[in-house]
């Protein structure tokens, strides 16, 4: 699967680049500025995802962010700092005027971008050119299966598989780095040793394997099991010591406390090389986008902007902190109460509340909102019991 030369100058950048990061990467306050902030420009989107969190529909909605209101968003995105912007949906490629948002904040505002595009027709080889004229440092692509049959009963068409790999060829093709994600639940996990190959192929950066969670199209009764859980973490630690990329678990914040667990099993400090890449130490890709040095977690070095302005802690935690039409994004990451609530480890509940992972975990606040209704309960999907380190 891996190419042992590609995965040992992936290793040996990220030590070399662990020492040499940036310092905004050690001094970054969470309380004030996000590390990533995901914006969905539009809902709109042509396929009809299992699990999509949006609820996307075909059309867009009138009352989305004005290209005027959009450009003052970015303005006030980056007085935050320099955060890594995601231009997200729905389907990112449906506004009209996106090159044009993506060009003023690359360009003008010189923010590092991210664009998570929908397979679909939209994304030909011309858009994406254009989208790296306008200055994305890196494409999204999720691809949910090494199969047609299993990536296209989640996208609820046809072709989505294949039209996926066009992309993905498309990208190598155009020398645009990319990245892959995969959202696990009980129909992919089976086949999920089979994805890794298809990562290494495309030359992907990273595969970001995201976590169902039951918000949106999501359901519960499609959600692997804890024990699932951590069989997974346990096979991406494993993975990472071998593979030619990076691998960040989304929506799963107890993949830091795994690898910890790990690291000191084997009797092995999480700044050394061999846990460089799994507790969330930074480095900078080649690309430009970083790995954050602290847990990033829903609200806490995270915020997400709705197509109408709504400013939540994730796009799967769907509470309102405030609407950029109202109060700027900075007003509300940092004071709004969710925000501070998130990131106040001491008022978790429950085992979350107790655990000695707190701090670099916090157990997926996005789950517990989903699952009981409440954003500090402990984390319904994390099998650990405090004090088993």
């Amino acid at each position: 699967m891996t190419t042992p030369g590609h995965a040992e100058r992936i290793r040996a950048n990220a030590l070399k680049e662990r020492h040499q990061h940036d310092a905004r990467m050690e001094e970054i306050d969470f309380d004030l500025s996000p590390f990533t902030v995901a914006w969905e420009v539009t809902r709109a989107c042509a396929l009809i995802c299992m699990h999509c969190r949006a609820v996307a529909h075909p059309k867009r909605d009138p009352t989305e962010l004005t290209f005027a209101e959009s450009i003052q968003l970015i303005d006030d995105i980056k007085s935050f700092g320099n955060p890594i912007l995601i231009f997200t949906g729905g389907d990112p490629l449906m506004r009209r005027d996106l090159f044009d948002l993506i060009a003023y904040a690359s360009h003008e505002k010189k923010l590092r971008t991210s664009l998570t595009p929908s397979a679909t027709a939209l994304a030909s080889r011309s858009r994406l050119l254009k989208a790296k004229e306008s200055g994305i440092l890196r494409v999204a692509v999720s691809l949910d299966g090494p199969t047609a049959e299993v990536h296209d009963a989640f996208r609820g068409f046809q072709g989505s598989y294949d039209r996926t790999i066009d992309i993905l060829q498309i990208l190598n093709e155009i020398d645009m780095p990319l990245q892959i994600n995969t959202t696990i639940c009980r129909y992919n996990l089976p086949v999920i040793k089979q994805m890794p190959d298809i990562v290494e192929r495309f030359r992907s950066v990273q595969w970001s394997v995201f976590f169902l969670v039951a918000t949106g199209r999501g359901k519960v009764e499609d959600m692997i099991s804890p024990e699932e859980h951590e069989w997974m973490l346990n096979y991406l630690y494993d993975l990472g010591k071998t593979a030619g990329f990076d691998i960040k678990a989304t929506a799963c914040p107890h993949y830091r406390r795994v690898a910890i667990q790990r690291q000191k099993a084997k009797h092995a400090s999480p700044t050394e090389e061999t846990g460089i890449r799994f507790a969330g130490a930074g480095f900078r890709y080649e690309d430009g986008l970083d790995r954050p040095m602290k847990g990033v977690n829903d609200g806490k070095g995270f915020v997400f902007i709705s197509h109408k302005g709504d400013v939540c802690p994730s796009g799967f935690l769907p509470v309102t902190g405030g609407n950029v039409r109202e109060k700027s994004i900075v007003e509300i990451y940092r004071n709004a109460e969710i925000f501070r609530q998130l990131r106040a480890p001491s008022l978790l509940k429950g085992k979350c509340g107790v655990c000695d992972f707190r701090e670099v975990c916090g157990g997926s606040r996005a789950r517990s909102y989903a699952i009981t209704g409440d954003y500090l309960a402990e984390d319904p999907y994390c099998v650990y019991v405090p004090g088993e380190s």
